[in-house]
């Protein structure tokens, strides 16, 4: 190891928490998302082949490998209290005539925060090291979810600056921005499951999951807004805290206002009514604040709440419609959801027809009939939903209570609630009506890519019968296309053309097309990274797609083969074998207990010491293959739900079926090569012209993946210009220096014939 590498290694954390300080700190990003993803691709690749260098408070030590089985129980130092709420002006009034009264004719002011409707948490940092992340819970005992806490990129690992107490708790709220929200339920309607009423809920679900890795997708964030504890004096008044922490690290509300009395608060209430849908997170009220913490302890508490603080909630804008139609909707998975067809009635500046019921245990508990006159709102300004039933409006003559369905209302199967979840689901795999939600997801852009096949034609396929599973698709003829409305032979031949070129695609995105439960783009590539074929995947056991999906046994692999730390590996061997400790346990054992922090952290001494039994010696230890690290890890990674998910579809015997039925009609999923033994290792491809939506990417994407390289412009050293429709200059280019062109389809061929051969 040079002293190069490790001031590298320092730079770049430095560089990344300095960047992730402008953005949720300053809120003055200086560089693109690329340009941030590149900086940390590079502190992993070099921390990967410095193992040893890695710290616990390392930008790429958020996510924990390792799924918990329950939270602990954490202790608040104070407890994290409620605060009273009020809707109206004239009750903030009596808020501040108590205020007044408490201080006895002390001049004070205020501050007043944002609400947001996410998460209370508590985080705790010893000499600026975060060490616990806990919900409210009962104020004061709440939930341990560090793991999950590390996750979020807002909450700095370690403070910044020298001035840092020894103990610091400060109170803030992980939310889920708007943006995050709409792509997080976008992403669970593709995959079937129940889309979440909220980002607080979405927020809170997130927190609570077992699985760290699952968060860290969650796009979480965080604002700190007050202090809970500190080990030394920290402040005077809660503005000079929220400086404070700014300083430290901690992202702080930029709309936070500190005012100097009632009637500002006020006129900020009337702003912040019309200001609140323009941002990227849900506020659902302002949190008013005595600002000095003197003044706060001479007011007190009351039983629950403290006097020195309210918060004004704003009354979600809601409308009266009526419920023409309920409709239950089936997704791919299965699962049953309730859905109100309304009315239309103008709603936060839009116009609502359809309002989700979520559930059929919500539809129930509100008991919304057809023909009831319902109140609707739009849940964190997103999603309408209904919240209320004028019950003493409703025609009790005409008025029959919904009936739950007790069969699948499209196909007539049997419907069951699993004992962990309210939402049914239609247990029949062949369900026209999942059918068509998973053909739509399979031909999606981020699945197999087939152009001009929609949900119309679709619809049309599965009631006519002509495609029954994934494989109807690529049997499909002229014949069977050309009567369909919409389609002619120009039309057909395009579907056709489309459906044929999908044939070869990446493993990947293969893998990502069957809507696997859990699996989504992300996970998909990796296991088209891990897995050298589609068979092995298909043929894999549990534990073995639970072993790929970590990044432990790379780590490990890595490490002892470094040349770098082969002085390092060879002196803690001799140590070992002529030190005493090789009485009290196997020489591989001791050997890997002294390398514990760098390959283990966190593992208990019985599951190293049944690692460590894979092994006859240290040597063959040091000299592990890949496979045989991964092999005794096998029992130490935890259950995960992702791997069991994959596992279990690829043994439902009608998947089987299936998957074989698609393989047969010659489709060939490319599996990731190496850059350096690809099949297409050193040729380098032009693109020029249209191909359809997405088509240049996908093409470019099989390229790299192959081992091939994408030229931006065309010259001698160019082996093949792939040409679409309206070529530019390039072609050209092309003619002039005799560089072969091909069309898509040609490339798609090219590409096959080599992978056969």
């Amino acid at each position: 190891m040079t002293r190069n590498v490790q001031n590298e290694i320092e730079r770049l954390r430095d560089e990344i928490r300095r960047h992730d300080h402008l953005y949720y700190v300053k809120n003055a990003p200086e560089i693109s998302d690329r340009e941030y993803d590149r900086l940390f691709a590079e502190l992993k690749r070099l921390e990967a082949e410095h193992p040893e260098l890695v710290t616990p408070e390392s930008p790429t030590q958020r996510v924990s490998e390792r799924p918990i089985e329950t939270f602990a129980s954490v202790s608040h130092r104070v407890p994290m209290l409620s605060i009273d709420n009020t809707y109206n002006e004239a009750e903030l009034r009596e808020f501040d005539k108590r205020v007044a009264k408490g201080l006895e004719g002390a001049a004070y002011d205020y501050t007043v925060d944002p609400k947001i409707d996410g998460l209370a948490i508590s985080l705790l940092y010893e000499h600026g090291r975060l060490v616990c992340g806990a919900t409210r819970g009962d104020g004061r005992t709440g939930d341990d979810v560090t793991a999950n806490i590390r996750t979020i990129r807002a909450i700095p690992l370690h403070l910044e600056g020298k001035d840092v107490p020894d103990e610091l708790e400060v109170r803030g709220e992980v939310y889920m921005p708007k943006r995050a929200f709409a792509e997080l339920n976008a992403l669970r309607v593709e995959q079937g499951e129940a889309e979440f009423a909220n980002p607080r809920n979405a927020a809170a679900g997130s927190l609570k999951l077992l699985d760290a890795r699952i968060t860290a997708q969650r796009k979480l964030s965080f604002f700190a807004y007050s202090l809970g504890y500190s080990s030394e004096p920290f402040a005077e008044t809660h503005w000079e805290a929220l400086g404070r922490f700014k300083t430290l690290g901690l992202p702080v509300n930029p709309a936070t206002e500190k005012v100097a009395d009632i009637e500002a608060v006020l006129d900020l209430c009337h702003t912040w009514e019309t200001k609140k849908t323009s941002l990227d997170y849900a506020v659902d009220g302002l949190v008013v604040k005595v600002n000095r913490y003197d003044q706060q302890n001479v007011l007190g508490m009351t039983g629950r709440a403290p006097k020195w603080c309210i918060a004004y909630k704003f009354a979600a804008e809601q409308a009266e419609t009526t419920v023409e139609s309920i409709d239950v909707q089936v997704g791919k998975s299965g699962m049953l959801t309730p859905v109100a067809n309304l009315k239309p009635v103008k709603l936060a500046g839009t116009t609502v027809k359809r309002a989700s019921l979520h559930n059929f245990d919500q539809l129930a508990r509100l008991d919304v009939r057809c023909g009831d006159t319902v109140v609707i709102e739009k849940a964190g300004e997103i999603i309408p939903q209904v919240v209320d039933v004028k019950i003493k409006q409703r025609n009790l003559f005409d008025s029959k209570p919904f009936e739950i369905p007790t069969r699948c209302p499209a196909c007539g199967g049997e419907v069951k609630k699993d004992k962990n979840e309210v939402a049914l689901r239609c247990l029949n795999l062949k369900c026209p009506a999942r059918l068509k939600e998973k053909l739509e997801y399979f031909v999606g852009r981020k699945q197999m890519n087939i152009d001009n096949i929609g949900p119309a034609l679709i619809e049309q396929l599965v009631e006519k019968g002509l495609v029954k599973n994934f494989a109807d698709l690529y049997k499909l003829t002229l014949f069977d296309l050309t009567p369909l409305e919409g389609m002619g032979v120009k039309s057909a031949g395009q579907v056709l053309d489309s459906i044929e070129i999908s044939k070869t695609p990446s493993l990947w995105r293969f893998i990502a097309a069957f809507g696997i439960e859990n699996v989504g783009t992300e996970t998909a590539q990796i296991l088209a990274k891990k897995f050298k074929d589609f068979e092995e995947l298909r043929n894999a056991s549990e534990k073995t797609i639970r072993i790929k999906l970590s990044s432990q046994p790379q780590k490990i692999y890595t490490f002892l083969n470094n040349p770098k730390n082969k002085i390092f590996l060879d002196n803690t061997k001799q140590e070992i074998l002529t030190s005493s400790s090789q009485f009290d346990d196997t020489p591989v054992r001791a050997f890997i207990k002294k390398l514990k922090k760098r390959l283990l952290d966190g593992y208990k001494i019985e599951e190293i010491n049944r690692f460590a039994d894979n092994f006859a010696s240290i040597e063959s230890f040091v000299n592990a293959k890949l496979e045989e690290i991964e092999k005794a890890l096998l029992d130490l990674i935890g259950p995960s739900v992702i791997s069991r998910s994959i596992f279990d579809y690829f043994r439902e015997p009608n998947n089987c079926c299936v998957i074989d039925a698609l393989l047969a009609t010659g489709i060939k999923p490319l599996p990731v090569k190496n850059k350096n033994t690809g099949i297409l290792s050193g040729k380098t491809y032009v693109v020029t012209g249209e191909f359809g939506k997405g088509g240049r990417q996908i093409i470019e994407e099989m390229i790299k993946e192959n081992g091939g390289k994408v030229g931006s412009s065309v010259s001698k050293n160019t082996s093949y210009v792939i040409v679409g429709e309206k070529p530019g200059s390039k072609l050209d280019d092309a003619l002039k220096l005799n560089i072969k062109t091909i069309d898509k389809e040609e490339f798609l061929r090219h590409l096959q014939n080599i992978s056969e051969n």
